[in-house]
């Protein structure tokens, strides 16, 4: 296991003030927006759990004591590793029994937050890097998340001496035993502010607007939720702030469909063209691709285009584009196009009557020779 005193480079008797400058001062080093190291993300979660636990002294009595921020050990004072001592029972029963619990910190951890990003299906094949304008918490920059007034700190509260908790006798079972109560002076802290910020009201954190740049990856699809660690709320008088989770939208495209990595595209051909074959052009992401259109080409045909699909999200490589070739008929020929086709029909064996087929040289009469011999 890390040590955490190691991971924010402070001595262990380092004061929660240092404590907090270190872990500021690795933060800002260590982010993944401003650090491109392959470990920095890592070394930035480990850092701010380090912090999380010495922040909080509660946490950080045990983990002095113990070793372990959850305090189990198999030391005489536990059942075989099973993390409940005798004193358990007392914090059970009474309340902490004899001993307290200490203040509680004002300094939490702020929430994680979740915001919807629409992107267009180009950016989703290719990635792009996105500009936010987000509602959050903050840090306050008048009192840097002290809630203090500028000048000003809080002061030990002179109910429960800086304990956090006041002793209450309580009649019981077993006669007579004193339990702990949260102090109602100062809410459990500790300290008082008695002259808090007057732009965070004490709270060490406001609401603020700020922009945020992140790179949407190639490949991401809806649904798709990206990660950023420590950019969330802020939390309360100077906590370490949450994480942002940025959900993706994309959306739909008016020349291609989406399937997985693969993209669908329609490409309209004349009748003539697909039944003499031609060249054409075809518009794509990566510019314009030139089709080669077979003579005789039938309706629903797909032309398959490697790796002009989206890129993949995890691994290498693209999709294909697959080419859906439409064959369009005339609807409303004119009379010299009538007369043309039905000089077409006549070289192909082909007769009409009153607009229906009704004989052909061709597959027509070969299948009326094959039912004529039944």
């Amino acid at each position: 296991m890390s040590n955490h005193y190691d991971a924010l480079g402070v001595s262990r008797d380092a004061t929660a003030e240092e404590i907090k400058k270190a872990y500021r001062k690795l933060a800002r080093k260590l982010h993944p927006d401003v650090n491109d190291a392959p470990d920095a993300q890592d070394r930035f979660k480990a850092v701010t759990h380090a912090y999380e636990v010495l922040s909080d002294p509660q946490k950080r009595r045990v983990y002095d004591t113990t070793g372990n921020e959850n305090g189990s050990s198999n030391g005489a004072g536990n059942f075989d590793g099973q993390g409940f001592a005798f004193q358990d029972i007392f914090e059970t029963f009474f309340g902490g029994g004899g001993q307290g619990r200490g203040p509680e910190p004002r300094m939490r951890r702020g929430q994680d937050a979740l915001i919807t990003v629409r992107i267009d299906l180009r950016e989703a094949v290719f990635g792009v890097n996105k500009k936010l304008e987000i509602d959050t918490a903050v840090t306050c920059p008048t009192c840097d998340g002290s809630c203090c007034r500028p000048g000003t700190h809080p002061i030990t509260c002179d109910v429960c001496h800086g304990s956090g908790q006041i002793q209450r006798p309580m009649r019981s079972i077993l006669g007579n035993v004193m339990t702990l109560a949260t102090c109602n002076s100062c809410q459990g802290y500790g300290t008082r502010i008695e002259d808090p910020c007057n732009e965070c009201m004490g709270e060490g954190r406001i609401r603020d607007r700020r922009t945020l740049t992140i790179k949407v990856p190639a490949g991401v699809n809806t649904g798709t939720r990206i990660q950023l660690a420590g950019q969330g709320e802020a939390g309360p008088a100077g906590g370490p702030s949450g994480d942002l989770y940025v959900e993706m939208k994309v959306n739909n495209d008016p020349a291609y469909l989406r399937e997985g990595d693969d993209l669908h595209a329609t490409l309209s051909v004349p009748m003539t063209a697909a039944a003499l074959g031609t060249e054409l052009t075809l518009e794509t992401f990566d510019g314009e691709q030139p089709i080669t259109i077979k003579p005789g080409t039938q309706a629903g045909e797909v032309i398959n285009l490697r790796s002009l699909g989206v890129t993949h999200l995890r691994g290498y490589g693209r999709g294909d584009l697959k080419v859906h070739v439409h064959v369009e008929t005339p609807t409303k020929p004119d009379a010299a196009q009538e007369d043309l086709l039905r000089q077409l029909a006549a070289l192909r064996g082909e007769t009409f009557s009153e607009g229906k087929l009704v004989s052909s040289g061709g597959m027509f009469a070969k299948l009326r020779d094959k039912l004529g011999n039944l």
